[in-house]
């Protein structure tokens, strides 16, 4: 489908954009905003059988583990156990870092979980402190 016919604009398309990754992929760009918009549920809980509020449940439940990892990425790290309160002191997390063992008797494994608007700065941080082989996973779901 060609959007301007008149002025024979033919790589355009009228994309309903969540995350810009159709635009990026196909090397295009927004031009305008047609329409703001946003999904809402809505419903009588008096009406529904506990059949169907079960099913409801289920359903907010899965859409609030996909809200609560956005914005979030999931990091690994090893850390010298002589540095290890050095790293934690860094560290925000959800409740508490995950510690665990690493073969050599020295190091520790440190799992989190960092907001993506401070990451660089929490990640330079971990460094200095003496953090090793970080790794950055995306977050697809977390449950709460």
């Amino acid at each position: 489908m060609e959007i301007a016919p008149g002025i024979g604009l033919s790589d355009a398309i009228f994309d309903i954009v969540s995350s810009g990754s159709t635009l990026v992929s196909n090397n295009l760009a927004e031009v305008e905003t047609v329409l703001q918009s946003e999904a809402v549920l809505i419903g009588s809980g008096k009406s529904l059988s506990s059949e169907k509020q079960e099913i409801l449940d289920e359903l907010l439940f899965r859409i609030e583990a996909v809200k609560a990892a956005e914005g979030k990425k999931y990091i690994l790290m090893n850390v010298p156990k002589t540095k290890l309160s050095d790293v934690l002191a860094v560290l925000p997390g959800i409740k508490s870092p995950t510690v665990l063992p690493l073969a050599d008797e020295e190091w520790c494994s440190v799992h989190t979980v960092l907001p993506e608007k401070h990451f660089w700065e929490i990640i330079n941080n971990l460094k200095g402190a003496g953090a090793e082989g970080i790794l950055v996973l995306d977050i697809e779901k977390m449950v709460l």
